[in-house]
């Protein structure tokens, strides 16, 4: 297939058509390699139960299984190091894939992230497998792209399919998956996506309701909607989960910084200090190992005292960055859901306890503060009501799961806390940014400078392209601006052609230049200030 200018704008005029194939192709192969991770992961847990179990508190047994921990840490050690692309969730490489600083090699990936994955979970690290679902979906896509010999364009688009894909098998939510994809991974809600993305996401989340069945991820009790008397509550939850939020981004950021400066011997070395502290755990404290799904059911389903859940808490939130800072290959996604949790079991048995609340509405409170945790960390608000509506098969909070996630957004974007993956991303380049690195960067670009990419920037409010004549603005060097989609309607691009705030524009660039040509553009479509100064 023609990759140069030509080819790359008449394959874009078929887009629409093409990719809802495409996605329910992706949507198909994504679901079943996340299908086949939850199931090894769901053996390991099984398996980690049966050890336990099995070591009780015999010495030599314990030592045994110290030993198989060690040997653990040092297999997942040599798999990082062989690809440094499968270490922690996955989703920030992905975001940096989209914008053109990364390139994953998509089966070394899948089979890292599968076995790391596994044995991580086998030794009862505290991570989710939602956020390496999202990654190993977009590298079946990209997998699909590279078989078809698709374009970079196209690829990015299967990416997105291959990550909307990943979660919805995962979590059983093929809405979330498509506004995940949308809100976080591909940041654009075009028509040829979108409709894209829900086809390579319904496609998965029926595979995976064939082989799980149709049960929610969090299968509880929420007994009658919230009353317009609590509401006042739940402006104070999302304050006070947007402060938590802030302080989760804080706290996970120092541990990754504190193993990185203070923890020598390598990847093999930070990873024996999870799989010790697991083996501890599994001994004194055994149902804070895993992902923490238990926690949630026994939250919601038992009468658990103040004191249990505020330990319990704690104890997660310690061990959860733990694991994650070390760089193990596995999300935080589902951990920070469990966390959101319990910081609503605290809040909601306070409120029982001291306040005088109806205690049948715990559960609400559980449920809402997943979604605000969720919002304050991630920053993608509509993804996390959508996902906890899906997770848990209600419709009654859809009124309180919006009020506690915009406020707990707004403080923590007040806070000025970056969200968790944009973050991460940034560490992740830094640490690419080496000598090496960049000349190996150069010759990439010098080998592939042929092959056009086709990217979207939708001009935003704040931005002084609104109102701005074409031939007025200075666009990055090395692109061309081939069309501006206003609604439905395609406008031929043109010096007297007058930007708005929506407009879609359409850059056609060469595939070495799109990290420097996307961050240009991001520039100019969202801040005043940089046009200015380039005026």
């Amino acid at each position: 297939m023609g990759k140069d200018t030509s080819g790359t704008l008449r394959r874009a005029e078929h887009f629409q058509v093409v990719l809802i194939g495409e996605g329910i192709m992706v949507g198909g192969i994504a679901g079943f390699v996340v299908i086949l991770y939850r199931m090894i992961l769901e053996f390991a847990g099984e398996t980690l139960q049966r050890i336990l179990s099995f070591i009780g508190h015999h010495p030599v047994r314990i030592a045994g299984w110290f030993l198989i921990l060690i040997l653990l840490a040092w297999i997942v050690g040599k798999l990082v190091t062989a690809e440094p692309m499968i270490s922690g969730s996955g989703i920030p490489q992905l975001e940096g894939e989209m914008i053109g600083k990364l390139d994953q090699n998509w089966w070394k990936v899948i089979g890292g992230k599968f076995l790391g994955g596994f044995l991580c979970l086998l030794g009862g690290m505290a991570l989710g497998r939602e956020g390496p679902s999202i990654q190993l979906g977009a590298m079946a896509g990209k997998g699909v792209s590279k078989g078809l010999e698709r374009g970079k364009t196209e690829e990015r688009f299967l990416l997105t399919c291959g990550a909307s894909a990943g979660l919805a098998a995962a979590f059983h939510a093929p809405l979330a998956g498509v506004m995940f994809s949308l809100e976080e991974v591909h940041k654009n809600f075009s028509v040829s996506v979108l409709l894209s993305v829900m086809a390579s996401s319904l496609t998965a989340d029926f595979l995976a309701t064939t082989v799980f069945g149709m049960t929610p991820v969090f299968d509880f009790d929420i007994v009658r909607a919230l009353p317009l008397q609590y509401y006042g509550m739940i402006l104070m939850l999302g304050g006070m989960l947007g402060v938590l939020g802030a302080f989760y981004n804080w706290f996970t950021l120092k541990v990754q910084s504190l193993y990185n400066h203070a923890v020598f011997g390598g990847i093999t070395a930070k990873l024996m200090i999870p799989f010790i502290c697991a083996g501890i755990l599994g001994i004194t404290e055994p149902e804070l190992l895993g992902s923490g799904h238990a926690l949630i059911q026994y939250l919601t389903n038992v009468d658990v005292l103040l004191g249990t859940v505020i330990f319990i808490l704690i104890s997660r939130f310690i061990f959860s960055a733990v694991c994650f800072g070390s760089g193990a290959p596995g999300g935080i996604f589902f951990p920070l859901l469990v966390l959101g949790g319990f910081i609503g079991g605290v809040f909601a048995t306070v409120g029982v306890q001291y306040f005088g609340m109806d205690a049948v509405y715990i559960n609400n409170f559980v449920l809402l503060a997943m979604a605000g945790y969720f919002s304050a960390i991630v920053r993608a608000p509509l993804t996390g009501i959508i996902l906890i509506f899906e997770m848990t098969g209600s419709l009654t909070q859809m009124l309180s799961l919006s009020i506690v996630s915009i406020v707990a957004y707004i403080v923590a974007t007040l806070l000025k806390s970056k969200p968790i993956y944009e973050s991460l991303l940034e560490r992740l380049l830094d640490k690419q940014k080496t000598e090496a690195q960049e000349l190996k960067e150069a010759k990439r670009r010098e080998a592939v400078h042929r092959q056009k990419i086709l990217a979207n920037f939708v001009v935003q409010y704040n931005s002084m392209l609104n109102d701005t004549l074409i031939s007025e603005i200075k666009w990055p060097d090395n692109c061309l601006v081939v069309a501006v989609q206003r609604g439905v309607k395609e406008i031929i691009p043109r010096g007297t052609t007058k930007l708005q705030v929506g407009d879609v524009i359409v850059i056609l660039m060469d595939e070495g230049d799109m990290a420097y040509v996307h961050d240009e553009m991001q520039k100019l479509c969202t801040s005043k200030d940089y046009f200015a100064a380039e005026q």
